[in-house]
């Protein structure tokens, strides 16, 4: 099978999503089409993750993170030139959008190339990102009239399938997956120093809330046994003032393992998530959870059992007072979400799921069109 990726922000999680798509299907070939983040990480660098044998790239140059209606325009265009030529060259089987903005200007490009076997992952709707009433509603509308281009929707959680349903948009979805080795890859380590480590990662940007972050690591400030650590680098840094956080910047792999297993608590103060794979990563490294109740967190958090959902930075405090005074406990805890990705969020489990999708329209299509076989 021949499957085109379309992707605007090239990096973080959505980089680790199409790159967990493209290794668990290594007998179909995958062409991404992306743009390019640089602050971030850039695209010679995401690409060096990918496997060498199925997969091609494509960058998509006038792609941009904002919304501006000129250089949206051009993107629109080159999107466009590029999915023609691919399918008058017999290359395109199912175009698969990742993202708001690659998913909008993706359904109007296949819609206008007449290619209809078109699936959408927002990973992080857009309208729970608006800033106020009106910034939502408009982000709604224009859900809204991306769908009715055509394609299906498919979330990477539950609760952000609940999201678009709530806005009249059917979807489905399949759980975002990790990959999971053998338990003794994945133990914890603690070092036996007295310190307790509170850790994030991601992007520090609006969305995770740097701020909140702060707040609750500043409560912590005269308690020197208490580290706060946020794993990445982003526009919003200047607002981790407290001085018990440490910003550790862009890391590699091995350096991102070794800070989460040696951490007691992952945190995140996101205001909304698809589901996020840093937070699958402290699963899978039985850590115990401590998450914003919002989308895409709510699906992974058993409350008391592998962690639990806060709503305030009042909340979060006692959650970790709470976890510091029970120490026994946080082992207990991290087994439950050991468990819990291994049911859940293993990738080979989830991730297969995307196949079966593009093939049922895959063969509508082909019935459509009177042809046999690919």
């Amino acid at each position: 099978m021949k499957i085109i990726h379309v992707v605007e922000p090239f990096a973080s999680g959505i980089a680790v999503f199409v790159r967990s798509l493209t290794e668990t299907m290594p007998n179909d070939f995958h062409l991404v089409i992306h743009g390019e983040r640089k602050e971030v990480s850039t695209a010679s660098d995401v690409k060096k993750l990918f496997p060498k044998n199925n997969v091609r790239f494509i960058k998509w140059r006038s792609a941009n993170r904002s919304l501006n209606p000129v250089k949206d325009i051009k993107a629109f265009q080159e999107l466009f030139a590029l999915l023609k030529r691919l399918k008058r060259k017999n290359l395109v089987d199912v175009v698969h959008l990742h993202s708001s903005k690659s998913g909008f200007l993706g359904r109007l490009a296949c819609r206008f190339a007449g290619i209809n076997n078109v699936i959408y992952t927002p990973n992080g709707a857009s309208f729970l990102a608006g800033k106020n009433h009106i910034s939502r509603k408009f982000y709604q509308q224009l859900e809204r009239l991306g769908h009715s281009l055509g394609g299906r929707v498919v979330c990477c959680s539950e609760s952000e399938l609940m999201a678009f349903q709530k806005i009249g948009i059917n979807a489905t979805y399949v759980n975002n997956g990790i990959l999971l080795g053998a338990d003794n890859e994945f133990a914890s380590i603690k070092q036996q120093d007295g310190k307790f480590r509170i850790v994030t990662s991601g992007r520090i940007v609006s969305q995770k809330n740097p701020t909140l972050f702060n707040q609750i690591a500043f409560y912590f400030s005269e308690f020197k046994q208490f580290e706060f650590t946020w794993i990445g680098d982003g526009e919003d840094k200047h607002l981790l003032t407290a001085e018990n956080i440490t910003v550790t910047g862009w890391q590699d792999e091995a350096v991102v393992k070794k800070l989460l297993r040696e951490c007691d608590v992952y945190v995140s103060t996101s205001q909304y998530e698809g589901l996020s794979f840093s937070v699958l990563e402290a699963l899978s490294y039985y850590k115990p959870v401590l998450l914003s109740d919002c989308i895409g967190n709510r699906d992974v958090v058993k409350q008391g059992i592998n962690g639990d959902l806060f709503a305030s930075k009042d909340q979060a405090v006692s959650k970790i007072l709470r976890y510091y005074n029970n120490l026994e406990m946080l082992k207990v805890m991290g087994d439950y979400s050991r468990q819990i990705c291994e049911q859940k969020f293993n990738v080979h489990n989830n991730f297969t799921t995307y196949r079966d999708l593009y093939i049922p329209r895959l063969n509508d299509w082909n019935v459509q069109k009177g042809l046999t076989g690919i």
